[in-house]
């Protein structure tokens, strides 16, 4: 058990720079273009859910809530907002960039989102007319429980990476126990690697409203534990506290509910699909 303390220990040491530098470069394209992009969102129209499930794929603090926000005042549409839920990727990226996964397929992997985001949003919006109210200004929630808006670039990027240090480390530890005790094969039966049922189990993992949850199912990607299209299934469905955000501030708790039921069960789909493909 020492010795696997100390592997993690020395993993996540070796780690801790690169997703620093990860978290640093993305805090400051958050800094430059987060206003823009919600301005953009507010006035998108009938091509919300293009232009949200693009925005959406962006690493930028609280983007999903703030979508969250103005849907739960009638300015974007459903559809619109589901596209954005489904492209957002939360921690997904700086995870992957820290551990030198090739960008051709994070590309993929967000493009993939993206795709499917919009998708999935035009034929909402196609289905479910939202009526939109005509309101210029509202006040975004954006608190610390919600987005982890701290001032300051490097005291964010310090913040977000010793944060997602934690969790790593947790999950890491918890990861390289149960492989030492139980195997990798045995570990990969438990996860239901390469059965029909994975995308169930990484769709219901990625709706735990918390960065912990793409987090968990990026590393056992990347561990081999959860195939492409389980994977896929997870971050869809991993929009971070978004989802808490949607019950709190819209009212309507059947809508929300029907919402986050509709959510998980595109991640299901999109994800076995995607297995048959890959």
């Amino acid at each position: 058990m020492l010795d696997i303390l100390k592997d993690t220990i020395l993993d996540l040491i070796k780690l801790i720079p690169f997703l620093f530098i990860a978290f640093l470069i993305m805090e400051y394209i958050e800094h430059k273009i987060s206003d823009k992009s919600k301005k953009a969102i507010r006035k998108s129209g009938k091509y919300g859910p293009f232009i949200g499930s693009i925005l959406g794929a962006f690493p930028q603090c609280g983007f999903s809530v703030a979508a969250t926000n103005l849907y739960a005042a009638r300015i974007i549409t459903i559809g619109t907002l589901v596209a954005v839920y489904l492209s957002t990727s939360d921690e997904m990226l700086p995870i992957m960039i820290s551990k030198n996964v090739e960008m051709s397929f994070i590309l993929t992997v967000i493009l993939i989102k993206i795709i499917i985001g919009i998708i999935v949003g035009f034929i909402i919006d196609y289905f479910i007319k939202t009526k939109l109210e005509d309101k210029k200004h509202i006040h975004e929630i954006c608190s610390d429980d919600d987005c982890h808006c701290e001032k300051g670039l490097l005291k964010s990027s310090i913040h977000h990476t010793l944060n997602i240090a934690l969790y790593i480390f947790i999950f890491t530890l918890i990861l390289n126990t149960a492989i030492s005790y139980l195997g990798e094969e045995n570990l990969s039966k438990i996860l239901l690697k390469d059965s029909i049922f994975s995308p169930f189990l990484a769709s219901l993992i990625g709706l735990i409203p918390n960065c912990a949850a793409s987090v968990v199912i990026t590393d056992l990607y990347l561990s081999d534990m959860l195939n492409l299209g389980s994977m896929i299934a997870g971050l869809l469905t991993g929009s971070g506290v978004a989802l808490l955000v949607l019950f709190k501030v819209n009212k309507n708790i059947k809508e929300n509910v029907k919402i986050t039921i509709f959510i998980y069960f595109v991640g299901v789909i999109s994800g076995l699909i995607l297995n048959l493909i890959f």
